[in-house]
């Protein structure tokens, strides 16, 4: 069936939407692919939804290749379950919460894993009915704080979630590993620029982890890659090669000095250097004080050593303390907590206070530091880690820089930008014993199954697509999920040019393209051109002055131009679009 541009309900925007920051969220609301209904909520227009379902079919197709059954659970969700796991106190203000006329709880679905494992445990019993795979593409909600980039981080989402249930641990390592192929499959196929990076689990919790991020300037996440290629890493789950033990026997006394408006590193190295010491930030301890709020509990304090040369990245410290939320402490904390002296906060009056007190890996037993005493104006040099203060743990808090030695000798570390659009786990039993999923194993005995979850963005692929693809004139839409396959465009206001591009748009359709046609009778010609360069498609069949000779233009979206004879137009785009 041929689409007109005549009777598509289509409007193009020749401005950027105001409150669009991305080219993404510019492109697609300018070409009509989506448009606002609220802050991180967007309609789809019809050129939008049939790229999204096209994306959904490249998703859903490579996840039946692995054996994934689809079905579809609600959105709309009872708290029960949530609650079996802790998570509706865990996910806190991002869930959606609400309540039905019987003032029950109820919840917007952020993720299934709950649902799964409950179905799998009403209707399964047996070792003989594993393993199984279920996956459902469904809309998610998530409350953002801030959503921005438009369907890059929304409130609703249509996401991929698969979960896999096996009776041994080697069962699960199967599992991830189809499910990873599959991904790699599915990317590959969308011509996704892309990493696999080493990932934290979260409040999802488990063990394996690792996410697939698109390669893009505008990500929000940060990954890293190791020179010698064979590592790669979400920044959160970056692990820093810890410092050398030094011997503590024979190190001269810590003694403390007046250090007048040394709030800063900068001040107190420049400090140091006027008593004689040979000092660098790096020599420095920066106590950072944090307020650490648990599940259902009171805030509490936490001190995190780095060394002075170091920034702490608050989404790697979120991770290492997740499902606790975290923050830095404010002026009422120092207030409320009179051993807390801003600028001159010491390992040693945390722990006199009873605050406990984690340390960057590099802070080993042996070190010594320059850091706060603890008293306004007054430093302590030569502090030593496992002498004069103890730690009561390693974190990983501190940013990652460029050129930092990756975690096995891989060379050195380089950053990166990315945007994830898919993340695989292997959960464990964490969720069936939750629910007490019980199967009657080989023997006769029972067991539980362990569990593989699996997620893909598929709206936020689209995005990716837009972000990785597009120029500074338009979408350019991969073969694969373009909205058609082919625009037809008749830039010549002779009769006998629009009779032929019926002609021709008519064999396009009957050969089993896709077909895209501008039949406006009075939208001139260089509007067509701009509309079809915003819109995207991967090829333009172009009706224009030379049709008189029997010849017509081929654009390439991005590439090259060809002339070639009207009558092998159809030919020469179905050799195009089978690649």
């Amino acid at each position: 069936m041929i689409t007109r541009l005549s009777s598509l309900f289509l409007r193009t925007l020749r401005e950027d939407p105001a409150d669009a920051e991305v080219p993404s969220h510019k492109l697609l609301v300018r070409a009509g692919y989506i448009r606002r209904a609220a802050p991180g909520v967007y309609s789809w227009l019809p050129l939008g939804l049939r790229t999204l379902r096209k994306i959904e079919d490249v998703v859903r197709e490579e996840m039946n290749a692995i054996g994934g059954q689809e079905l579809l659970f609600p959105a709309l969700l009872p708290r029960e379950p949530y609650e079996r796991t802790n998570r509706w106190t865990e996910y806190g203000d991002h869930l959606f919460r609400l309540k039905d006329r019987k003032d029950n709880d109820m919840l917007l679905g952020p993720t299934h894993e709950e649902m799964f494992t409950q179905t799998v445990k009403d209707l399964y019993s047996s070792y003989k009915d594993f393993p199984v795979t279920l996956y459902q593409i469904q809309t998610k909600y998530r409350d953002e704080e801030r959503p921005r980039a438009g369907i890059l981080r929304g409130r609703e989402f249509v996401m991929k979630d698969s979960y896999s249930f096996d009776m041994s641990d080697a069962g699960l390592d199967e599992s991830y590993a189809a499910h990873r192929r599959a991904y790699q499959a599915i990317f590959d196929r969308l011509g996704v620029s892309y990493a696999i990076c080493q990932a934290t689990s979260g409040a999802m919790g488990g063990s394996a982890s690792e996410e697939f991020l698109a390669v893009s300037e505008n990500g929000e996440d940060t990954f890293v890659r190791a020179t010698d290629g064979s590592y790669a890493a979400n920044v959160e789950a970056v692990v820093t090669q810890p410092g050398v033990e030094k011997p503590i026997e024979g190190q001269p006394e810590a003694v403390e000095y007046d250090t007048p408006d040394a709030e800063t590193i900068a001040t107190l190295v420049e400090w140091a250097r006027g008593e004689g010491l040979d000092v660098t930030a790096a020599d420095t301890l920066k106590c950072v004080v944090v307020k650490v709020t648990a599940p259902g509990e009171e805030p509490e304090l936490l001190g995190v050593l780095v060394p002075g040369d170091r920034e702490v990245d608050m989404k790697r410290l979120a991770a290492s303390l997740e499902p606790s939320e975290v923050a830095m402490a404010e002026d009422a904390d120092f207030r409320k907590n009179p051993f807390l002296v801003r600028g001159y906060v010491g390992p040693r009056g945390l722990a006199a206070n009873g605050v406990r007190v984690l340390a960057d890996p590099r802070v080993v037993p042996g070190t010594a530091w320059i850091t706060g005493a603890d008293a306004p104006n007054r430093h302590v040099v030569g502090l030593v880690a496992g002498r004069d203060f103890e730690v009561d743990g390693y974190i990983e808090a501190a940013k990652i820089r460029e050129g930092d030695p990756a975690p096995e000798g891989q060379g050195t570390l380089t950053l990166e930008r990315g945007i994830e659009i898919g993340h695989i786990f292997q959960l464990g039993r964490k969720y069936t014993e939750a629910f007490d999923v019980q199967i009657l194993d080989e023997s006769g005995k029972r067991s539980v199954p362990t569990m593989g979850s699996y997620g893909i963005g598929v709206s936020r692929l689209m995005a990716v697509l837009a972000e990785q693809r597009h120029d500074d004139k338009g979408l350019n839409w991969p073969v694969e999920v373009a909205p058609y396959q082919v625009h037809v465009v008749v830039a010549n206001k002779d009769a006998a040019a629009m009779e032929a591009g019926e002609r021709l748009a008519g064999e396009l359709d009957d050969a089993g393209i896709e077909v895209l046609f501008d039949d406006r009778p009075k939208v001139s010609p260089g509007v067509k051109f701009k509309d079809a360069e915003l819109l995207g498609m991967p090829f333009a069949v172009v009706l224009g002055r030379s049709f008189a000779d029997g010849i017509v233009e081929l654009r390439v979206r991005g590439g090259e131009t060809l002339e070639i004879p009207a009558d092998e137009a159809v030919a020469k785009v179905q050799e195009l679009v089978r690649g």
